[in-house]
């Protein structure tokens, strides 16, 4: 005897299930500390102030530097009769440097001779151009004939007594440079002080400051 089969009946599916239910929730972010952002902005500040600096320290336009490469004596003669006249001849090699980050043109380079702190005479050489952070070489000769030394004679004499003569000479430039579109006039100047051997007609010591 066969045993009897159980019948199990099934609901079919619906046709249409309803979508479930999504929840989205937003990321939470927690309130800024606020030395954090105190620190933020001090450290932005900061990083300003230091582009700033470094701007104007690159751009701000700065005189040239003058530097007496070389002072040859070519000849020194002391007349005493019929009035103490002076011969002196100087040769000068000055370096003109230009430190900016700017081309430079400058108009003329003037370098004087002097004795006991009067001017005995001017020599004008012709200017140029200096290239950004460049350099260049000017030779300059001074000869001065016949000058009288009145006011100075008592150390005239003591200083031919001696042997040396003390003479001083002052280099300058005068130019412009070209910063963009403007033109910043600027100027130049060294100073050296020449102690010439009146016997054998050299320069003994020579002592040079910008």
């Amino acid at each position: 005897m066969s045993p009897k089969a159980s019948s199990v009946s099934y609901s079919p599916l619906p046709s249409h299930t309803p979508p479930p239910n999504v929840v989205v929730l937003t990321y939470y972010r927690p309130p800024p500390d606020p030395s954090f952002l105190l620190l933020r902005r001090c450290l932005a500040f900061t990083f300003s102030v230091i582009l700033l600096s470094a701007a104007v320290f690159f751009l701000y336009p700065s005189d040239p530097t003058l530097q007496v490469s070389r002072i040859r004596l070519n000849h020194i003669q002391v007349h005493s009769y019929p009035k103490f006249t002076l011969d002196v001849s100087f040769s000068l090699l000055v370096k003109v440097r230009n430190r900016d980050f700017f081309s430079l043109d400058y108009d003329t380079l003037d370098v004087s001779v002097g004795y006991r702190g009067r001017e005995l005479g001017v020599v004008r050489s012709r200017g140029g151009k200096l290239r950004a952070r460049g350099s260049s070489f000017v030779n300059a000769t001074l000869d001065l004939n016949g000058l009288e030394i009145i006011y100075d004679v008592f150390y005239l004499v003591e200083d031919l007594a001696r042997g040396v003569i003390p003479f001083d000479t002052t280099s300058k430039v005068n130019g412009e440079l070209g910063v963009f579109l403007f033109k910043v006039p600027i100027k130049g100047r060294a100073s050296c002080e020449i102690y010439v051997n009146t016997t054998d007609e050299t320069i003994v010591r020579e002592d040079c400051f910008p």
